[in-house]
């Protein structure tokens, strides 16, 4: 009932208890009373006792009934988010399981918000400011400023994290991202200490970082910040045993010039930071105007290159690898070409990093294989039996179905397995999962070539080489390049062309430009070439006519 607390109700109760005991007072003198004196007697007896039990009764029920209804009350003020505010001392006194329990549940409420507001706030694994927290903040800042001059966002890519996912695991990866944290805040303290003023630290997403600086005198202390960031994270980090070399691509967006809001810095930083990885990683940039026209046709090539794969307008080149001693072709290499509407045509180095970088290398690469298949199935009818190398990009190979498209591609053209011959990088052959080795492996049973594209240009373990499922090596043309006038390059060349053959595996050297390359590759041991030197890629007519020998057809299976 509406109106009516605890503290009424016990009055009324206590009312009734009062009542009680007076009509058993009452009842209990009439045996004694004989006359209207004696009545009198107990009757005064009797209202007497009615009244000190009825007042005992109000007082105490009184009491426990006004501490709960303090205790509802708080209850209702926490309800309302007063979690701060003591238990009243009425409510420990009167009921004091009641008063541990509420202020045990209030203290319990208070630390879960305080967790969900970390969450919502902080980056779980390194205590930065989260996206969102991040952006809060920034956009406080800039609706906040007053003074004139500059400000600074940094946007940061660290260089080589995936790597260090995938061959530590995401545990390691976590700690090393904690690590790099630690080592933005100590630049971000050490420029407070000269006096540029508190940064502003976050991380976006992944192995992406934000520094945003709100006052400096001119761009050349962002340069001067970009400098301390870079040497900082290029120190090498240590995890238990293990010693890791990162380093950081970052872009460079001040404010008011390059953006005046925070959406426009990030987009100008996040253009900087590309174009900082473009230019050969583990270096800084500042926006600049003509970055955006760079961004926004590299924006406009990757759309064009989802139309231009639905209008067929690519088309494929060849190049031959030609053993020198019989002067015949034994591979040709599928070089992709893009006959654009209107930019003539395209090379892969201005596309083929947009296609990667989109994920449209995906498709790109289906189609070359299934044109690559239906060119093989028609060179096989024709009696030639030249493989045909086709370059498998990392992105291709990480999609789990790769291996089922390229069968399915043989098998539906009829191409000889035998005939083809993929093309691997060396940094991916040496990252290789054991699950791709296997897949490479059973291709290999089928009659499919291995091979290692770019030797030279990463780091090899020859011992990890000796366990993959490779045939050939591919020698970069920077091991070859000045081979003909050092001795050093001689020396060098000749030493891997060794360990190579001495592993059991042949010897392609690309990019031979000169008669004079050639003739001391031959003397070092090199039998197999391919490059400008040779022969340029040219279209399938052309190549049939230079380079078409009818051989004995390989057997056929399927893939």
């Amino acid at each position: 009932m509406q109106g009516v607390t605890l503290t009424s109700r016990a009055t009324a109760f206590a009312c009734a208890a009062g009542a009680l005991v007076f009509i058993l007072s009452l009842v209990l003198g009439q045996g004694q009373a004989t006359d209207m004196e004696g009545i009198g007697r107990s009757l005064i007896i009797a209202i007497l006792c009615g009244t000190l039990s009825w007042g005992s009764a109000r007082q105490t029920v009184a009491t426990t009934a006004s501490a709960i209804d303090r205790a509802t009350e708080r209850l209702l003020d926490a309800a309302h988010g007063d979690l701060q505010s003591a238990v009243a001392r009425e409510i420990g006194q009167e009921l004091p399981d009641l008063s541990v329990a509420m202020e045990s549940l209030f203290s319990q409420v208070r630390t879960n918000l305080d967790h969900v507001q970390a969450l919502a706030l902080f980056d779980q694994v390194t205590g930065l400011a989260n996206r969102t927290s991040f952006c809060r903040q920034v956009e406080r800042m800039l609706a906040e400023r007053s003074e004139e001059g500059l400000a600074a966002l940094f946007f940061i890519d660290l260089d080589g994290f995936k790597a260090v996912n995938d061959t530590l695991g995401h545990a390691a990866g976590d700690q090393l991202l904690a690590r790099v944290a630690g080592r933005l805040r100590e630049v971000a303290m050490a420029q407070a200490s000269a006096g540029v003023g508190d940064a502003l630290i976050g991380r976006l997403a992944g192995d992406e970082f934000t520094l945003f600086v709100p006052s400096m005198a001119d761009r050349e202390t962002a340069h001067r910040i970009a400098r301390a960031i870079k040497f900082a994270l290029g120190e090498r980090f240590d995890l238990g045993s293990q010693h890791i070399d990162l380093g950081a691509s970052i872009g460079i967006a001040c404010y008011p010039d390059h953006g005046d809001t925070l959406p426009a810095l990030l987009r100008s930083a996040d253009i900087a930071m590309y174009h900082a990885k473009h230019q050969g990683r583990n270096r800084a940039e500042m926006f600049t105007p003509e970055l955006a026209l760079e961004a926004a046709d590299r924006a406009e090539l990757e759309r064009d290159l989802l139309l231009g794969l639905q209008r067929d307008e690519f088309l494929l080149e060849f190049q031959p690898q030609i053993e020198i001693g019989t002067g015949r072709a034994v591979t040709a290499e599928a070089l992709v070409r893009w006959v654009h509407p209107e930019r003539d045509l395209v090379m892969p180095s201005s596309f083929v990093p947009v296609a990667e970088e989109s994920g449209a290398i995906v498709a790109l690469g289906d189609w070359v294989m299934s044109r690559v298949c239906e060119t093989a199935a028609r060179w096989a009818q024709a009696g030639m039996s030249q493989r045909i190398a086709i370059n498998i990009s990392a992105r291709e190979l990480a999609q789990a179905d790769f291996f089922m498209r390229l069968r399915h591609a043989v098998n539906a053209h009829g191409a000889p397995p035998a005939m083809l011959e993929l093309e691997i990088t060396e940094s991916l052959a040496m990252e290789m999962k054991p699950d791709t080795r296997d897949q490479l492996r059973a291709l290999r049973r089928d009659g499919v070539r291995i091979a290692i594209d770019d030797f030279g240009t990463g780091y090899s373990n020859l011992s990890r080489l000796r366990d993959l499922p490779v045939d050939r090596v591919k020698i970069d043309r920077s091991l070859v390049r000045d081979i003909a006038i050092s001795a050093e390059a001689r020396t060098i060349c000749s030493a891997v062309v060794g360990l190579i053959q001495g592993l059991g595996m042949e010897v392609v050297v690309e990019g031979v430009e000169t008669q004079a390359q050639m003739e001391m590759l031959r003397v070092i041991g090199c039998t197999l070439f391919q490059g400008y030197h040779l022969a340029r890629p040219m279209g399938e007519a052309d190549y049939l006519t230079r380079f078409a020998a009818p051989t004995a057809l390989p057997e056929r299976r399927s893939v």
